[in-house]
């Protein structure tokens, strides 16, 4: 087992990879940007390091700092939580340069995986159904118009590279993908460094599934079920549960065979996720692989009670699975809400600032991932995401009414965030029924908003 691991990242996952290792007696090691001195990872690891100025990539993104400072602590193993440099396949070579273990999976597959053309192509060879579209990267937008004209429109146009709703545009006709062609391309190299871009069928009314794997060394490669991230604002995810309102059981199981295939087609080791899109008739197909621990990954420890990220530590130090398919079961429902230092009222604009008063609810099934505290001045450089709140019930009912509990005891003075958004959102019939799909908020958010603009 590792002696000692450098998380390389801040914020909650930071936070989280850090109790992990403390929960295994292994020594952790933050590193911070200025910005970040006062952070709580940073103040709570039992090691330190200041990377650079504020800007990412002076600081979380800048990896012969990363690598010094793993050298300079003796870690023994990097562990990149998600965002930054977690999906770099460089990274992940470099710290294999230096005999660091990277706590993911090999670069070649990351590699693989990352370019969602080659993951298309690794699916389709593990007879996993995947979305028709283009066979690869398009050529420029006259290609991109053939592969729509075959698939059909409505399509959607993404970035090979993309990912967190960058570099993706719904488009209707031959005229508005020509269009917007440029301006996703240029989108996409400004985000991801990669302008490629393919076309893929728009399904209709869709539900966002995924599936949580977990794969060691020795070929043996499991999932944990499903988490159903379909209510989402601008391609971001904002609540997540589990299990679906909308998977049965035979679907569940599946879905399930189908990410394990998935998995060991592309070689795959340590955590992942496999991400589905779902039409109403509950045909399901692949969209993308996240070669990384997911910011929802805990919807699935809250019901499967496995500890996703001591078992990425596992898995990266050599060590087989000790877990079996058949012993794992989905208990009870979890509810995961993102909580955002941002505000609803001025089109979700950033707020960050200095939390003056803070209060974080508690009680039976509720749990709080978070890197703040009262005091704490929250920086205008990163992630508006602030806290993660999770809570779980004996069933769905159960779950939100303790949601919406948690949500109201959920309290800042300072700064503005999305709880009662959150709250309006999870006391809606509709979503209370389970009656929505992707295009749930695109419908219905403004309604929200006028309720929460009445309710000032």
């Amino acid at each position: 087992m590792f002696h000692k691991i450098l998380i390389a990242n801040r914020g909650e996952i930071a936070v989280r990879v850090i109790r992990a290792c403390r929960d295994m007696g292994i020594v952790s090691v933050a590193v911070y940007s200025e910005a970040d001195r006062d952070a709580m990872h940073a103040n709570i690891a039992d090691e330190s390091v200041c990377i650079g100025p504020a800007p990412s990539h002076d600081s979380y993104l800048n990896m012969d700092a990363i690598i010094e400072a793993a050298l300079a602590t003796g870690a023994d193993a990097v562990h990149p939580g998600y965002g930054f440099l977690s999906e770099n396949s460089e990274f992940v070579r470099r710290c294999g340069q230096f005999d660091i273990a990277f706590i993911g999976p090999p670069s070649v597959v990351m590699d693989a995986m990352g370019d969602k053309a080659e993951a298309k192509r690794t699916a389709q060879m593990a007879g996993v159904p995947v979305i028709p579209g283009s066979d690869g990267p398009v050529s420029g937008a006259d290609d991109a118009v053939r592969a729509a004209h075959d698939a059909g429109f409505p399509v959607m146009l993404k970035a090979v590279s993309g990912g967190g709703g960058r570099g993706i545009r719904r488009l209707d006709s031959e005229e508005a993908l020509r269009a917007a062609y440029d301006t996703c391309a240029a989108e996409a190299e400004a985000n991801f460094g990669d302008g490629r871009l393919y076309v893929e069928k728009c399904i209709e009314q869709p539900r966002h599934i995924e599936i949580q794997i977990l794969a060691d060394g020795f070929g043996n490669v499991l999932h944990l079920f499903e988490r159903d991230c379909t209510i989402q604002r601008r391609h971001q995810k904002l609540v997540e549960e589990s299990p679906s309102m909308f998977v049965d059981e035979e679907l569940r199981q599946r879905m399930g065979a189908a990410a394990v295939r998935a998995a060991k087609a592309a070689g795959y080791v340590n955590a992942g996720t496999i991400e589905f899109l779902v039409d109403k008739d509950k045909n399901f197909y692949f969209m993308e692989m996240n070669a990384r621990i997911q910011v929802e990954h805990p919807v699935t420890e809250t019901v499967t009670g496995v500890d996703l990220v001591g078992e990425q530590i596992r898995v990266a130090a050599g060590e087989p699975l000790t877990l079996r398919q058949q012993d794992l079961v989905q208990r009870g429902h979890a509810i995961e809400c993102r909580i955002n230092a941002e505000d609803p009222l001025r089109n979700f604009a950033p707020s960050p600032g200095r939390i003056r008063e803070m209060n974080v609810p508690g009680g039976l099934g509720v749990r709080v991932d978070c890197a703040i505290y009262q005091g704490y001045l929250i920086p205008p450089y990163y992630d508006s995401l602030i806290a993660k709140l999770i809570v779980h019930g004996r069933d769905r009912t159960e779950a939100l009414a303790r949601m919406r509990r948690a949500l109201v005891e959920m309290l800042f003075d300072g700064i503005v965030t999305n709880t009662d958004f959150h709250l309006l959102l999870l006391s809606d019939p509709r979503f209370i029924a389970g009656d929505y799909d992707n295009g749930f908020l695109d419908k219905y958010g403004d309604e929200i908003i006028a309720k929460l603009r009445g309710g000032e």
